[in-house]
């Protein structure tokens, strides 16, 4: 079975290159200026039983409209898989949460979500500190939110950290289940 994260965001938001960064694999998840490139489920084995899960971005993608309706019931079928540990949601710190973002939040309760805030490597200090504040505000204790940046390096060893832990089957492991 195993452990499972989800990397969930809308289209161009940075996921790609986050979990790149993250993994410190640098073309583990395909990157594209062109939205909506992500059109399934892809799973990626990091080691025995740990992997994460790429999903297709929401909002704007290019993909057709027939292909994009069939991402819905692909997505709905991850969340009763017992090995989903939790999600990082990536929010383009530029844009901050949207209505598709709430929506997802409520779909993904009441699995962990930890959302990064991507690019801030675009907004000066005082901007960043604006964004993460009020996505603190909005989120309350429904997510733990932090800054990212791929290009300034800033946040991957926390998102690391927390991705390690979310992977570590010990720490969901049933009481009396060591070693098994």
């Amino acid at each position: 079975m195993g452990a499972e994260v989800a990397f969930v965001g809308r289209s161009n938001a940075g996921k790609s290159s986050a979990i790149n960064a993250i993994t410190q694999r640098n073309a583990l998840a395909r990157i594209s200026k062109t939205p909506g490139r992500t059109r399934l489920l892809n799973f990626f084995e990091l080691g025995t039983h740990q992997r994460i899960v790429d999903l297709p971005g929401y909002g704007y993608a290019t993909g057709p409209e027939s292909e994009r309706v069939t991402w819905q019931p692909l997505i709905d079928a991850l969340k009763p898989r017992a090995s989903l540990r939790g999600l990082f949601m990536i929010v383009d710190s530029r844009r901050g949460l949207k209505e598709g973002d709430e929506a997802l939040i409520h779909w993904a309760e009441p699995l962990p979500i930890h959302i990064l805030l991507t690019k801030v490597d675009k907004l000066n200090r005082s901007e960043a500190g604006k964004v993460l504040r009020e996505t603190r505000q909005i989120m309350g204790d429904r997510a733990t939110v932090q800054l990212f940046s791929v290009l300034a390096k800033t946040g991957i060893e926390e998102a690391q950290k927390l991705l390690e832990a979310w992977l570590d089957d010990r720490v969901f492991a049933a009481p009396g289940a060591e070693g098994a």
